[in-house]
Formats: C-alpha cells, sequence, structure tokens
C-alpha cells in the first residue's frame, strides 16, 4: 500500500519523530499518512524557533523531492490543553532539572545518574505535579513516567517534612502511596524512589505479595514516608493492623489499565476510600485510556490536567493490511488454516479477553501448532517465558490480550493477526505497529464480523487508507 502523493496546498499535522538541533534536521511523522517527512530548519516560518524536540506538534505543507519528501512552511501547532505547560528549549537543556526549582538533594540525585534533560512525559507532569494538581497521565512503559511523579513527589515531602538532614524525624508516618499491578513494577518503582532520594532523608519500602510478610512488616514498623505496594498485600497489611494510611497526601495509580484487565479494580477502589479525600493529591498513570479508565479517573481526580504522549505510530506504507469477513464460529478455522503457510514464521494474535486468549491457544495446541499465550492472569515468571520462546521461535505463534502485549519487543515479527477487532480505532494502529519494525515489511490481517463493518470503516478512517476486504475466502 503505497503513500498517496500530497499536494503543497495541502496543510497537515505531524508529531516530531526526531531532531538534531547542531546539524538542524530531523523527521516528522505525519498523523494520517505515516511516512516520515524530511524537517529542515530553513521551513521554519520567520516567526518560530529554530528548536524542536521529540513530541513536538508541528503543521506543515509537503513537497516531494528526489530523495523524498520535505516538509515546507512549518509551524509550531498549539494544541488547546489548559494547564498542560508547554516544553521550552531551557526545559530541556543540561540546567533543565534546575529550572524546575526542584530540592537541592533531588537535583543532587539526579546529576549522579546522568540525567542531562527530562524526557516529554517529564518535561510536562513535573511542573503540574509541582503545583499540587491532580494528573491523568497516557505514557508507555519505558517513557521515563515513574521519575515524572517521583520527582515531584519527593520535593513535596521534603518541603512538607522539612527533611534538612539535621531534621530527620523519628516519628515517620506514611505520607505517600504508590499502587503498582505487579510486584516486579513495584520493585522498579521502589528502587527508583531509592536512588532519586538516597540524599533526602526519606525512607521508602515497598510490599507485595509472593513472598514472606516478615520483612515488609519490620520496616513498616521502623517508619518509611513513602510505600510502594501491590493492592493484594497492601489489604492484607491493611486487614492486620499493621499500615495506618491516615496521613497519606499523594496517591500514586500507576499503570491503571493493566490494574483493570488484572482484575484489581475494587481492590483499587476499597483502597482509595481508606486514604484521606482532603488535601490529596492523586495521579493515575495509564498506557492507554480507555473509557473504564475515564470512568475511573473521575471517580477519584478533583479537576485533573491530563497529559497525553502518545507512542510513535507504525510506518503503515509497509504493512499489507487485509480484513477477512467471518462468522465469530470461524474465526478458529480461518485463523488456523492461514497458519498452515510457512511465512508466518513469527505470529501475533490478538483476542479481546483473556478466556478468549487461552481459547485460541487449547484449539491451536490440538492441532499441533506451537502457541503460547500472554495476558495478566499468567504469573510474570510465565509471561518472561513465553517471551522468551517466541523470540527465539521456539514459539510459532503468542495469543495476547492488548494490556498484557505491552512488554513484547519483538523485531522480527512476521504476522500480526487481530482474531477480534479492538474497541477503538487507535488501537487498531497499535496493534499492527508490532510488525514493520526497523525498516522491515509485515503482514496485518484483522477479522471482522458480518456486524463490525462499522468499525471497519473508522479505522480506515484513522489510518487515511482502504483496508483491502476479503469475503470469498477458500479456508473452510
Amino acid at each position: 500500500m503505497k503513500i498517496r502523493m500530497l499536494k503543497e496546498t495541502r496543510r497537515m499535522t505531524g508529531t516530531v519523530k526526531w531532531y538534531d538541533e547542531k546539524k538542524g534536521f530531523g523527521f516528522v511523522t505525519p498523523d494520517v499518512e505515516g511516512k516520515d517527512v524530511f524537517l529542515h530548519h530553513t521551513a521554519l516560518q520567520p516567526s518560530e524557533s529554530e528548536f524542536f524536540i521529540t513530541g513536538d506538534r508541528i503543521t506543515f505543507t509537503i513537497e516531494s523531492k528526489d530523495k523524498g519528501l520535505t516538509a515546507l512552511e512549518v509551524r509550531r501547532f498549539e494544541e488547546k490543553k489548559e494547564g498542560v505547560p508547554s516544553l521550552k528549549k531551557e526545559d530541556l537543556n543540561g540546567a533543565a532539572f534546575k529550572n524546575l526549582d526542584l530540592n537541592s538533594d533531588i537535583l543532587r540525585a539526579i546529576e549522579d545518574i546522568g540525567y542531562a534533560f527530562p524526557t516529554p512525559i517529564q518535561a510536562r507532569a513535573i511542573p503540574v505535579i509541582l503545583e499540587g494538581k491532580d494528573l491523568l497521565g497516557c505514557a508507555q512503559t519505558g517513557t521515563g513516567k515513574t521519575a515524572a511523579f517521583a520527582l515531584p513527589l519527593l520535593h513535596r515531602l521534603c518541603q512538607s517534612l522539612r527533611c534538612e538532614k539535621k531534621q530527620i524525624r523519628n516519628n515517620r508516618r506514611i505520607k505517600a502511596l504508590i499502587l503498582s499491578p505487579t510486584r516486579e513494577l513495584a520493585i522498579q518503582i521502589g528502587n527508583n524512589f531509592n536512588i532519586l532520594g538516597k540524599y533526602t532523608g526519606l525512607k521508602s519500602t515497598v510490599v507485595y505479595g509472593g513472598v514472606g510478610q516478615n520483612p515488609q512488616v519490620n520496616a513498616l514498623k521502623r517508619g518509611v514516608d513513602i510505600l510502594v505496594a501491590t493492592p493484594g498485600r497492601l489489604l492484607d497489611l491493611n486487614r492486620q493492623g499493621h499500615l495506618d494510611l491516615s496521613y497519606i497526601e499523594v496517591l500514586v495509580l500507576d499503570e491503571g489499565d493493566r490494574m483493570l484487565d488484572m482484575g484489581f479494580i475494587h481492590d483499587i477502589r476499597t483502597i482509595v476510600d481508606m486514604v484521606p479525600k482532603i488535601n490529596r493529591q492523586t495521579m493515575l498513570f495509564s498506557a492507554t485510556i480507555p473509557k473504564e479508565i475515564k470512568q475511573f479517573a473521575r471517580a477519584i481526580l478533583i479537576d485533573p490536567i491530563e497529559i497525553d504522549i502518545s507512542p510513535e505510530q507504525p510506518t503503515l506504507d509497509v504493512i499489507e493490511q487485509a480484513a477477512y469477513i467471518v462468522t465469530k464460529s470461524k474465526k478458529q478455522v480461518l485463523l488456523e488454516s492461514l497458519l498452515r503457510d510457512p511465512s508466518m514464521e513469527k505470529t501475533l494474535v490478538f483476542t479481546r479477553t483473556k478466556h478468549g486468549a487461552n481459547k485460541v491457544v487449547k484449539s491451536l495446541l490440538r492441532k499441533r501448532f506451537l502457541a503460547e499465550t500472554i495476558h495478566g492472569d499468567k504469573s510474570q515468571t510465565a509471561r518472561q517465558a513465553a517471551l522468551k520462546n517466541f523470540r527465539s521461535g521456539k514459539t510459532r505463534v503468542l495469543v495476547a490480550t492488548d494490556v498484557a502485549s505491552r512488554g513484547i519487543d519483538v523485531a522480527d515479527i512476521s504476522h500480526v493477526i487481530q482474531f477480534d477487532l479492538p474497541d477503538t480505532p487507535e488501537t487498531y494502529v497499535h496493534r499492527i505497529g508490532r510488525t514493520a519494525r526497523a525498516g522491515a515489511k509485515g503482514t496485518a490481517l484483522a477479522f471482522c464480523e458480518h456486524d463490525q463493518h462499522k468499525d471497519l470503516k473508522e479505522i480506515e478512517q484513522l489510518i487515511q487508507m482502504r483496508v483491502k476486504i476479503v469475503k470469498n475466502h477458500h479456508h473452510f
């Protein structure tokens, strides 16, 4: 599917993919076409600063040159999101964190680990959090979102507790609670707080299930300012009287959509009701913002600022796309027939539910296909083993739910099959972006039921492409 050539007169919007300030050029990814466009500083309008960063939103026209598409008449695109600070050059150079007025002990720790400048989620979120506002943040793992809330949280506690080295309190009470869906992520968050807060005198600990609770209880008895926890273990310790959450000032929920997928919503609601509501600052971070997350956010956040650091979209023109019109009862037969094609060397299949994923794999194994699942009901060890087998080629087919698939970083996925169409067109784009990485080509197939033509049309409107329809397939 080749990208359609654009006329110079058509103005479009896009996101800066990368930009080398010293050399004065980079690339921008258009919102609707997908093919990267060359960006040179000479294309900037006279009123604009000659400076871009990854994630900047711009408007431009396109000219086709011998070496490819080039952006012209470039202007910054100001998306009106009230309360979200815009990025400035001085916020992203070596002195960026100093400009954020963070505590000197925190800045010292940042310097130790070699942070040069904040990532986009950090640059946008830190000022908001420092102002004490509630936040709904959309950012993927690996974008620096833990530091985005850890740094201002540490600063706030340093201010409220006046934690100069000579004034470290002996009667510590839990002031900040961070909830995580898995113990692996909780441990990672705890390590971040230890590194970034090592000079502040603040104490933190991590509590999670699957291990004995005595060391965790002893740490709580010694006193902590910051508690990182998984929901189940937190509730267990609270029922036993080992916790006092009545002094909580800051509540952070990380990986919100994954918590929903893993069935923690009722536990989370119980915990939210346990902590003070007056003067509490609450932050909710999620890699995606489905309607369930929006509804939940409305219930726990007060006038939140929304920040969306969207992942880079795939280059759609190198992905061969097709939609098979099929009844629900025939999907499994169609999948098995397609998988008989030896070119499907490494196939990622998406289902809407964990139960659906299990059912698909059970049928595939009966037909002697090497297949495994990856979803929220699997243990971390099982998920890692399945991913290792898929990456090495031992497993040819990996069946996943959207949330659990985020940890899948495999460069040579040959095919993506959407066994169930997603609820939103954006999720369709995220799914097919698992193939055609690092300049390779890929194939994305979708199973569309007869009453889902409207959903398919919405997908086509988003990607500005027609998806090939296959009706009379001979797979049965």
